[in-house]
């Protein structure tokens, strides 16, 4: 595990379009499919990373309540399964199932959509308005694995009801920080 920072999209960029495979519906599912009425959150996690699964419970719920309140929600792995078979798709399926995800969770087979969002680690989000346009990239709390801050999604949390209320986001986000994606060699 590599502890790695996330790039930090510029904020105003418009998200990149995809069309991946929804590992839970086993649809090619694309952005315009599921963007939002209010703002859609992008996420890269994965199955098997200390920092997503520090966090994976109280983000579910985060994410599946907002969900109600239209912002669409939609996790993407992209860590290549050949070398960490614990991310194939199959696997990614269950971990979805086991932690009850309500969204999409896409398998980005080429890596290509990690990188036109320059993702660089797991947990990665990205939070965009009505109109697409990036309005927060950062962490989702201050909380890592076995430093003893608790687990409150309040910086993610903020901006999500931020966005949903019609305020502006504070500019001054930190970025995430968890495990490198997986590339491919």
């Amino acid at each position: 595990m590599t502890r790695t920072l996330s790039n930090m999209m510029p904020l105003g960029l418009t998200a990149p379009p995809f069309t991946l495979l929804d590992t839970v519906s086993q649809q090619r599912l694309s952005l315009d499919d599921l963007t939002g009425d209010n703002g859609t959150l992008v996420m890269f996690i994965c199955n098997h990373c200390p920092f997503v699964i520090h966090l994976i419970e109280p983000l579910t719920a985060l994410a599946n309540r907002v969900m109600d309140r239209g912002i669409s929600v939609i996790a993407i792995s992209a860590n290549d399964p050949e070398n960490y078979p614990q991310d194939a798709p199959e696997k990614m399926t269950h971990f979805a199932q086991q932690y009850g995800f309500k969204f999409p969770y896409l398998f980005d087979e080429t890596q290509a959509i990690a990188k036109a969002y320059d993702a660089a680690c797991t947990p990665d989000f990205y939070l965009f308005d009505n109109d697409l346009a990036c309005v927060y990239r950062g962490q989702f709390d201050a909380s890592r694995p076995g430093d003893g801050h608790p687990i409150t999604g309040q910086d993610l949390a903020q901006a999500l009801e931020d966005l949903i209320a019609g305020r502006d986001i504070n500019p001054e986000q930190h970025p995430s920080l968890g495990c490198n994606i997986k590339w491919r060699s």
